[in-house]
């Protein structure tokens, strides 16, 4: 199985972190945010992983290398100033994803989820994992059904965690440039394609640099 990192944002909120820094690459406990998805992919067996970055990329390149330090192949999807958004940056990246369904996690997000693959039916375009609302997101994004269908209506929502295993067909009939991912979702969605999970586990969203500094210290007083 094939997974992406999305890591090509400039991170605003988190400046001045990011003025030298690209965000997956700021650390926690001593560990940049991104090798913490490459340590957790790599303990569920993917073993092909894709990259994208613009803001600072070479630093995460550099950083990562070829993958074999910790067992997995990595390739680059390099994106131009400013980046292609979620969308467009996953579309420029689809040759290099293989012709299954595949990972796709956000660089700046931290988890203890294990990247289990569920089965997808042959019709679902795409699974996303949904999280408790967080106090900045209180709002949620997507109703999750007890069939296991997600939609965009009315209802008690919950949050799209950043973590969701994606079919190359989403991407059908789109074209190459900047694109947000969430309209093909909703349309996904709205076509009965689109399924989720609840995941109760562990998730911060790091968009602030208080929260990687409660993050921090959470994950550096755990150490033995």
């Amino acid at each position: 199985m094939h997974a992406m990192i999305l890591a090509a944002g400039r991170g605003e909120r988190m400046r001045p972190l990011t003025d030298s820094t690209p965000k997956p690459l700021l650390r926690v406990a001593g560990k940049p945010l991104i090798q913490y998805h490459v340590e957790a992919l790599a303990r569920a067996g993917v073993r092909q992983l894709v990259v994208n970055h613009a803001h600072l990329g070479g630093q995460i390149v550099d950083f990562l290398g070829d993958g074999g330090t910790w067992g997995v192949s990595i390739s680059y999807s390099a994106e131009p100033a400013g980046a292609l958004e979620t969308g467009g940056g996953i579309f420029r990246a689809l040759p290099l994803l293989g012709d299954g369904p595949f990972w796709v996690v956000n660089g700046d997000i931290w988890t203890d989820y294990p990247f289990t693959p569920p089965r997808l039916a042959a019709d679902t375009l795409a699974h996303l994992v949904m999280v408790d609302n967080p106090p900045h997101h209180p709002g949620g994004d997507f109703v999750l059904a007890d069939s296991g269908r997600l939609s965009a209506d009315a209802g008690v929502r919950l949050t799209y965690s950043g973590i969701g295993l994606y079919r190359p067909e989403l991407f059908a009939g789109c074209a190459g440039g900047a694109f947000p991912l969430a309209p093909l979702l909703r349309q996904a969605m709205a076509d009965g394609r689109v399924n989720g999970e609840y995941f109760a586990g562990r998730w911060l969203d790091i968009g602030t640099p208080e929260r990687l500094g409660e993050l921090d210290a959470q994950l550096t007083a755990r150490e033995p």
